[in-house]
């Protein structure tokens, strides 16, 4: 609720400041996608703390283009099809995937019978019948996904419920009352899903707050970083304290949600890792400040000198450093275990992850960032242009 109260008021701001301030103008890109061997309509998942179409403040300051303008409403205007999702702020992966799924199908969200009754909260969420995302959504009209940062792990888990289902919810539950999420056997609704700086096997940046939280010498940012993290990854009062976002972007969590999901061979992957360190000729992580957004000042440095052993015995080593603020790039890269290739656009194959080249901004730059008017929109055109005439 107060990340919800954050944003209503970060939008008002920005909304003044956009009539005192007005952006630069932004180059057009001219689009035609009447040729193109696909046009599926895009679903783009936002991360922790963020929000989408269905909240009323989201015109006013658009998750998906923030300073710059709603990006998602250019790319309409141009011939693609793309919706932004609302989920949870910081719920669980599995509660963001039950919220996608009934906002996809026009339906009222159904968090399982089993699930809901082990975490302690309602079985049923919003009722979407009246205002789904697209129409007529089937395995002739494919989706492609799109998720920053946490919205990356909704998609997989989403994916994999779609392809698998829940065999805990199947046993739970009157097959009368079952929704269509845990039955299975969906994953051909799905064409492609692209992660932008996703914390696929989870994020140090949780681990450096207790690190900060007992350093006397903390900046001022730094323990800024570790309240709003607290606030934003901190249990749900009264859930079972997995079900939550903090447990399912640490380490341990990440590693839990993925030991069970497979890559399937008829969806295209792709990943876009961000990072805004870089190493020096002494081999010493850096950062231009001047680039990062304030929000993440205070951890860049702490992500890029941790090295540890998380609760369950993972050892995080100094491949972890490289980050964004918030996000190791070797998270973004592509889940441990899984295939993946250097992206070739003449060589794209299902299956696999096709890794884009690291973008060099901080985590929220692939949204356009809050301060710094980044704009990102050609990046976008690229990768949807690309997914259309695959």
């Amino acid at each position: 609720m107060f990340s919800a109260f954050i944003a209503k008021i970060t939008a008002f701001f920005m909304t003044v400041i956009m009539f005192l301030f007005p952006t630069a103008n932004i180059p057009k890109i001219d689009v035609d996608v009447s040729d193109d061997k696909t046009n599926y309509d895009y679903v783009f998942v936002h991360g922790l703390g963020g929000w989408g179409e269905y909240q009323l403040y989201y015109d006013a300051f658009p998750y998906w283009g923030t300073m710059g303008g709603d990006m998602l409403k250019y790319f309409n205007a141009r011939g693609y099809r793309c919706s932004a999702a609302s989920v949870t702020l910081n719920g669980s992966a599995w509660d963001r995937a039950c919220e996608l799924y009934a906002q996809l199908t026009g339906t009222r969200v159904d968090y399982g019978k089993e699930h809901s009754e082990r975490c302690g909260h309602a079985r049923y969420g919003k009722d979407y019948s009246r205002s789904p995302l697209i129409e007529d959504w089937s395995a002739e009209n494919k989706i492609n996904l799109l998720g920053h940062s946490f919205g990356g792990a909704t998609v997989l888990l989403f994916l994999d419920l779609l392809a698998d289902g829940s065999e805990a919810e199947k046993a739970a539950t009157d097959p009368s009352e079952l929704s269509g999420l845990f039955t299975g056997g969906k994953s051909d609704r799905v064409y492609s899903v692209t992660m932008l700086s996703a914390p696929m096997n989870g994020t140090t940046a949780y681990y450096i707050k207790s690190e900060i939280d007992s350093d006397l010498f903390a900046t001022p940012e730094e323990r800024f970083c570790s309240s709003a993290v607290g606030m934003l990854t901190q249990p749900i009062v009264g859930r079972d304290e997995k079900d939550c976002a903090g447990y399912d972007l640490s380490v341990d969590g990440a590693m839990d949600i993925l030991s069970d999901i497979e890559v399937l061979d008829d969806v295209y992957y792709f990943s876009l890792p961000c990072a805004i360190t870089t190493k020096d000729e002494s081999g010493n992580w850096t950062f231009d400040r001047n680039k990062v957004e304030p929000f993440y000042v205070g951890a860049v440095n702490r992500i890029a000198n941790w090295t540890g052993t998380t609760p369950n015995g993972y050892y995080c080593d100094e491949s972890w450093q490289e980050n964004d603020g918030l996000v190791n790039t070797i998270s973004a890269k592509a889940p441990f275990g899984a295939p993946q290739r250097p992206f070739d656009r003449d060589s794209v194959v299902p299956g696999v992850y096709n890794v884009f080249d690291t973008y060099y901004g901080d985590h929220m730059s692939l949204m356009g960032d809050f301060f710094h008017n980044n704009n990102v929109r050609q990046i976008y055109f690229d990768i949807l242009d690309l997914i259309n005439n695959l």
